[in-house]
């Protein structure tokens, strides 16, 4: 049973009989003394999609969800469905774009490291790494004599998503990236 404070998003909870997948945090810490820290949680129901949001203290109970981590692969898009593959046993799953939907910029075809969630023999959501690595499509060309904890420039990457840069960064380099905020976060 998770307290409301080690909630990360992509757990998955139950509320009301019913299983909700988090989907999005906000931590507010009141300064008034001996006010305690609020988690405001966005919920995404995993069997109607319909969305819930709640206001929890750091220290509130909420039920975990027998569910199953599977290693899984990406394969490719079916219509409104995205098909993933068992990487130990090579059954495949279907998951709506819907609830993949954060996640998608950076999924790439035949991507691997990545970790199905599983309720009743269905796949509920996916877990991404928390770094991957792409290429600098297009960006400002590098300057000269700019130093690494100089001013930042936009850049797009080979996934489609903008992100700020280092200014002595060119198109074509390698960078590692962090998924859950969008950030640079060194060279490959």
């Amino acid at each position: 049973m998770p307290k409301a404070c080690d909630l990360k998003k992509g757990n998955v909870v139950e509320i009301n009989d019913e299983a909700y997948i988090v989907k999005d945090i906000d931590v507010r810490s009141p300064s008034a003394r001996g006010a305690v820290t609020l988690y405001k949680v966005r919920f995404n129901n995993i069997r109607t999609k319909q969305k819930y949001e709640e206001t929890y203290k750091g220290n509130d109970m909420l039920n975990e969800v027998a569910l199953m981590k599977r290693s899984v692969q990406y394969l490719y898009p079916d219509g409104a469905l995205h098909v993933f593959m068992d990487s130990q046993e090579y059954s495949q799953y279907m998951i709506e774009t819907d609830a993949i939907q954060d996640e998608l910029v950076w999924i790439t075809d035949e991507m691997e490291g990545l970790v199905g969630l599983i309720i009743d023999d269905n796949m509920v959501a996916v877990e991404i790494p928390i770094s991957l690595v792409f290429e600098i499509m297009e960006t400002a060309p590098g300057i000269k004599g700019a130093s690494a904890t100089a001013r930042t420039k936009p850049a797009t990457l080979s996934n489609g998503v903008e992100i700020q840069i280092p200014e002595y960064l060119e198109p074509g380099e390698m960078v590692k990236v962090n998924t859950e905020t969008k950030k640079f976060m060194s060279r490959a």
